[in-house]
């Protein structure tokens, strides 16, 4: 499975989660930290999306993505230890150790597959 097909939702979720956040209880925490990360998601998958179009990986994209599903993992953790509140920080943390290993796998396993080029 290719990156950017889990990480395009991912940072939909995020994203949402973010705007969420500040619609219901005023937050603008999570309004930037939500939009921010979600957006800065976003972005990394559609750079690898467009690099797996012209038949390349994005390592910079995989980078970014790592990172910010490792940040997102810290700090939703320290906040669910803290507050011992499932939503919405244990599950953004759950979410993002998730993504978190399945960005390291990708990253020892050489990224993307590229397919071999049909004649």
């Amino acid at each position: 499975m290719h990156d950017f097909c889990f990480t395009i939702p991912y940072g939909i979720l995020v994203l949402a989660g973010g705007v969420f956040g500040f619609v219901k209880k005023g937050s603008t925490a999570s309004l930037a930290g939500g939009v921010g990360s979600g957006l800065l998601i976003l972005l990394a998958g559609f750079v690898s999306l467009k690099a797996f179009e012209k038949r390349r990986n994005s390592y910079f994209a995989m980078v970014v993505q790592t990172f910010c599903a490792l940040a997102l993992t810290f700090v939703m953790g320290q906040r669910y230890i803290q507050t011992s509140k499932i939503m919405p920080a244990g599950i953004v943390a759950a979410l993002s150790a998730l993504m978190a290993i399945f960005y390291l796998y990708k990253i020892a396993t050489g990224c993307n597959h590229i397919p071999p080029k049909a004649e």
